[in-house]
């Protein structure tokens, strides 16, 4: 294996084409500098330089071998680097769950924003997950960080309220609800209403089906889509009705009028799902970026 010691004197030496200012760059004396590129000559079967009492001149062999040698130290300090910054926390890998609903939030795209731009050399990956099994997966280790509207229940993983999101009504633009400055749930319970699946294990349906509960209206279940695009492409096709995050109404339809809600509880929480134990640095540091951007409007 070369010597990268002897490959950085070889490159000092290629640049100044004089052993006597190699030997000053490199603080050494010039007869060390000498030997040690000739060591390596052996090593590598040719010669590196042509010397004469006053010339010193790259071989072929030489000039063809140089470009292999600048890579190598180059990627040698490269990888110092990002030793450096991996040991410091601000390198790596950073693996991000999320429900459906929460990506079309403002929060959202301004925490990836953020800590994209404050930690490029992280490679951040991006995961769309049910609530259901989001909580899991941070458990075990599949994701770094979720961001739920639904609590977990193993005991393994920390969820933090990062506040709650109003609910808005999502109604057919055809419909005569379309037409009202505001919606109450007594309204809405006379429609279908459009939920994931059951299966889904969607934070938002639970917070939705609390909700009726708590204002005592019967919730008439219509049909279900897996995404919020899905759900918003059914009230349109005049499928039924919605309750959905406010940040939903960034998914301009023709066919959806927006609504707010009367009831000053129709909300949804924000959560953001962490392992109990053994965070890791990078999670800390997007916790601090999400943080920052709850304070940013």
């Amino acid at each position: 294996m070369l010597d990268l010691r002897k490959l950085r004197y070889f490159l000092t030496v290629a640049e100044e084409l004089h052993f006597g200012r190699a030997a000053l760059r490199l603080h050494l004396a010039q007869p060390p500098l000498s030997r040690q590129i000739s060591a390596l000559e052996a090593e590598l079967g040719f010669k590196l330089f042509d010397r004469t009492s006053r010339t010193v001149t790259l071989t072929a062999q030489g000039r063809a071998f140089l470009p292999y040698a600048r890579s190598v130290l180059e990627q040698v300090e490269l990888a110092q680097v990002i030793a450096g910054k991996l040991a410091a926390g601000t390198a790596g890998q950073l693996t991000l769950g999320y429900v459906s609903s929460i990506a079309l939030s403002d929060l959202f795209s301004r925490a990836i924003q953020a800590f994209a731009q404050r930690f490029p050399d992280v490679q951040l990956t991006l995961v769309e997950c049910a609530s259901g099994s989001l909580g899991a997966q941070v458990a075990d280790g599949r994701l770094d960080i979720g961001l739920s509207r639904l609590l977990p229940k193993s005991t393994d993983v920390q969820a933090l309220s990062l506040g709650e999101e109003r609910l808005v009504a999502a109604v057919s633009s055809e419909s005569p609800l379309a037409s009202q400055a505001t919606v109450s749930l007594a309204q809405l319970s006379t429609y279908p209403l459009i939920l994931f699946p059951a299966d889904y294990g969607s934070g938002l349906n639970q917070s939705i089906e609390r909700l009726y509960r708590h204002h005592g209206h019967p919730l008439r279940p219509g049909p279900t889509g897996r995404q919020i695009t899905s759900i918003i492409a059914l009230v349109a096709a005049g499928q039924g009705v919605a309750l959905v995050p406010d940040c939903t109404q960034s998914l301009m339809n023709t066919g959806v009028t927006y609504r707010p809600m009367q009831e000053v509880d129709a909300c949804a929480q924000l959560l953001v799902l962490t392992p109990a134990s053994a965070r890791s640095v990078l999670a800390d540091a997007f916790l601090g970026v999400l943080e920052q951007s709850l304070h940013t409007r």
